[in-house]
């Protein structure tokens, strides 16, 4: 615990088998209560290795649900064991588990109710090895939705995200897309209730075993963005009324 503020962890896993034990190790226990692991119909032994690091809760779908789909069925176990900071973090070890001290400690203190680690902020992405084009269209990307939604983020496409429990309780996740959009919907829902997002700087890592979309599922992600922007400034006029807002 952190301010007697109990922190989960849980890691939305597809074919880590290779990396979550790894990915693990670097969780700071001395805060940290629980670890959830939600592995989505893998074709690899990532439920094996989980059982070998013992982790208490793991959940194994049977058909592959999706990206949006698998951060449900985490949102949903750590609310069920009472979590007021909820850390999602990528078992592909594309995000340095160090950083989970930092960010829980934002929210523990009523600083943030969310924190995303960045990483546009420095020089972590292309460094790190993020693909040109994906560069380029997330920083476009990310201007878009500042001018649709009102805000100053330095990106919207982080995989490595902090809420406090009650941020999670107070917006209808269930409701998005079972697709990587979810990601997107998640924030629109949070600055339409009237939340803050603040921001740390994340180094991040590319390799051939971390988790990564292709061009054309890319460029779908991509649509679905400008939608979600589009969806969100028509709804804050009035002219539409999203189910993802009730």
């Amino acid at each position: 615990m952190l301010n007697n503020k109990k922190i989960v962890v849980v890691l939305p896993a597809y074919n880590a088998a290779l990396t979550l034990e790894k990915t693990y190790n670097e969780i700071p226990f001395d805060i940290v209560d629980e670890v959830v692991l939600v592995d989505d119909a893998s074709k690899d032994e990532t439920v094996a290795v989980g059982k070998q690091l013992g982790i208490r809760h793991i959940i194994r779908h049977d058909k592959n649900k999706g990206y949006g789909g698998n951060q449900k069925s985490c949102y949903n176990k750590a609310l069920e064991l009472g979590a007021d900071i909820v850390i999602m973090l990528h078992p592909d070890y594309q995000y340095t588990p160090k950083l989970i001290t930092a960010m829980s400690s934002i929210i523990a203190n009523d600083v943030y109710p969310v924190v995303f680690g960045s990483r546009i902020l420095g020089n972590g992405a292309l460094n790190g090895g993020m693909p040109l084009y994906k560069y380029v269209a997330n920083r476009f990307l990310t201007l878009v939705q500042n001018l649709a939604i009102g805000q100053k983020l330095s990106e919207y496409h982080t995989g490595y995200r902090a809420f406090s429990g009650a941020v999670l309780k107070n917006i209808n996740y269930m409701a998005n897309d079972d697709d990587f959009i979810f990601d997107n919907e998640v924030v629109s829902q949070i600055f339409m209730k009237g939340y803050e997002i603040g921001e740390v700087t994340c180094p991040t890592k590319y390799f051939e075993e971390a988790s990564s979309i292709n061009f054309k599922r890319s460029s779908i992600y991509g649509f679905g963005v400008l939608r979600v922007s589009l969806q969100h400034r028509l709804h804050m006029w009035g002219w539409i009324k999203s189910k993802i807002y009730n």
